[in-house]
């Protein structure tokens, strides 16, 4: 049986900027961790992006709608991960946050 956590991130960058932060924040993740993974795909419908992950033999799902004032994340996690939802949330919630933040660059 699958657990569902959904993660809501307020923004005020409008769609296309919001989207291509979260594209990039996906690529930079498989990129981070495609040692761990043993497949991720992302397919982009419009402004929803549908995930499916198989990690640790256990196959994922997620679906990211970039809305123009708030990302919502859905992901269903398989039973053997449901005792980590608390965690996974907010990891979630604080890459989301992370990846729609304005890029800063310090002078140097």
């Amino acid at each position: 049986m699958q657990k569902s956590i959904v993660v809501t991130v307020s923004h005020d960058l409008g769609v296309e900027t919001a989207r291509a932060r979260v594209a990039a924040g996906l690529e930079q993740l498989r990129r981070d961790y495609v040692d761990r993974l043993a497949h991720s795909e992302v397919a982009w419908t419009d402004n929803t992006a549908a995930l499916k992950i198989v990690a640790f033999g256990h196959a994922m799902q997620a679906r990211i709608d970039v809305l123009a004032d708030a990302l919502r994340i859905e992901v269903w996690l398989p039973w053997i991960f449901a005792a980590l939802a608390g965690p996974i949330q907010a990891a979630l919630a604080q890459r989301a946050g992370e990846t729609l933040q304005i890029e800063h660059k310090p002078k140097g």
